[in-house]
């Protein structure tokens, strides 16, 4: 099938599948026109690349996993690869540390926006984060 096809069976744009090839995550068949050419494997390793982008894991650590995963039904399941437990240990650490930083700057927000509230005159914002001002500057 052709890149149109593929993105047509997929959900997912000709310039994007594009940047998978250029990432090393898919290898369709040059024909002598120049065009790709792509099999049905080629719908399937789409899948688990969204699948693994979905999970934070980044296209450098994707290429070293996708052929350790294979569809089970509608789930995608890893597969005994080495270095696969290493890698997604080090992405969940990366994960669990960007939410920390979120966490912590959410915070910061929620002290400077109540500091400056009070300022106004309005109560603090709830813990379930219900802005009350009356404009929104």
């Amino acid at each position: 099938m052709r890149i149109g096809a593929l993105a047509d069976t997929t959900g997912v744009s000709p310039r994007l599948l594009r940047y998978y090839e250029e990432q090393g995550l898919l290898q369709p068949v040059r024909l002598s026109n120049g065009y790709r050419e792509y099999s049905d494997s080629d719908v399937a390793a789409v899948r688990h690349i969204r699948t693994l982008l979905a999970a934070g894991l980044p296209t450098t650590v994707i290429a070293q996993l996708l052929q350790c995963v294979h569809d089970e039904g509608e789930r995608l399941i890893p597969s005994a690869c080495p270095g696969m437990i290493t890698h997604l240990q080090r992405e969940s650490r990366r994960t669990t540390e960007a939410i920390a930083q979120l966490q912590s700057s959410q915070h910061a927000l929620d002290t400077l926006l109540n500091a400056a509230l009070r300022r106004r005159g309005d109560g603090p914002i709830g813990a379930d984060r219900t802005d009350r001002r009356a404009d929104p500057t």
